[in-house]
């Protein structure tokens, strides 16, 4: 199967910043496009950016012709989408990739973006970027954002993070697939997830019930979702929540208790997350991963 990678950004390319789920103040996005510009991009704002109705950016058919513009858009490089929330699903059946085809360009987001993502990475077989989103870039640790940079001008990066007790040691060389669990979870039976056999998976999530953390699991392991991995991420699950009668395990336990047995590398708490610790991840991209007795390797090849 051939992967089909976007061009690599170079100065004073386009870059759409448009809000396909949730609604978002202009206040949290002015620091990013001051940023994109300080790269040298130029940067083309969406009605969508700024605009509420209800919980979201716009009507579903407002959001639908937001981003199937910029999808259609030769002269548009990457798509940045500045909030995830919710609302992809709403409007992914109806969307058009034919022009995209022709003319594709990097879609950058994660969180709700997870169901563009992946269904971009399925559907259509291309690489696309997993990745911080504008209020990311109102934080003081430049770090995690610059990472973004870097994959959109095409340097191939390297992670290394530290050991967790938890870690099944073992090395995997294989595409990246990952995003987040409830959204993932959301995508079972759908044409937008796909079999996961022979892929890195990165995991994530955010907000949760500590229970519902781990029916998600139970519901991706029966669909088949880890069988025949080549190797496991998981990341940050933050701010989590537990019933008024505890669910009586902390979320690396739950983690464990799914994944102590599994024949693949595993590592835990991978800076990739809601909160500042969250890298660009290429999906659909080759890695090298090394988990490793003294540390963890995550290497673009």
């Amino acid at each position: 199967m051939t992967i089909l990678k976007p061009p690599y950004l170079k100065k004073f390319d386009k870059i759409a910043f448009i809000a396909p789920s949730g609604c978002i103040e202009i206040g949290i996005v002015e620091n990013a496009i001051t940023i994109f510009k300080d790269w040298g991009f130029h940067v083309d704002v969406s009605p969508s950016v700024g605009r509420s109705f209800h919980y979201f950016s716009g009507s579903d058919d407002d959001r639908l012709q937001d981003l199937q513009f910029y999808l259609d858009d030769p002269h548009t490089k990457a798509i940045f989408c500045v909030r995830g929330g919710y609302g992809l699903s709403r409007i992914i059946d109806a969307l058009h990739f034919e022009k995209f085809i022709q003319n594709p360009k990097w879609v950058i987001g994660f969180s709700d973006i997870t169901v563009l993502l992946w269904h971009i990475a399925f559907t259509y077989n291309m690489q696309c970027l997993h990745a911080p989103m504008a209020s990311a870039f109102n934080n003081i640790d430049s770090y995690y954002y610059n990472t973004l940079k870097y994959s959109l001008i095409g340097e191939k990066q390297i992670f290394k993070h530290t050991t967790h007790s938890y870690n099944i040691l073992g090395s995997a060389t294989a595409p990246l697939i990952g995003g987040n669990l409830a959204i993932i979870a959301h995508l079972i039976g759908s044409d937008s997830l796909k079999s996961l056999k022979g892929y890195i998976l990165f995991l994530e999530d955010v907000g949760e019930y500590l229970y519902n953390i781990d029916r998600m699991l139970i519901q991706l392991k029966r669909a088949g979702i880890f069988e025949d991995l080549k190797g496991l991420i998981l990341g940050g699950f933050t701010n989590l929540k537990d019933t008024q009668k505890p669910f009586g395990e902390s979320i690396d336990n739950i983690l464990n208790d799914h994944f102590k047995d599994a024949n693949f590398p595993v590592c835990y708490k991978f800076p990739v997350s809601h909160v500042t610790e969250n890298v660009a991840l290429k999906i659909n991209a080759q890695y090298e991963l090394h988990v490793l007795q003294n540390e963890v390797i995550l290497r673009e090849i």
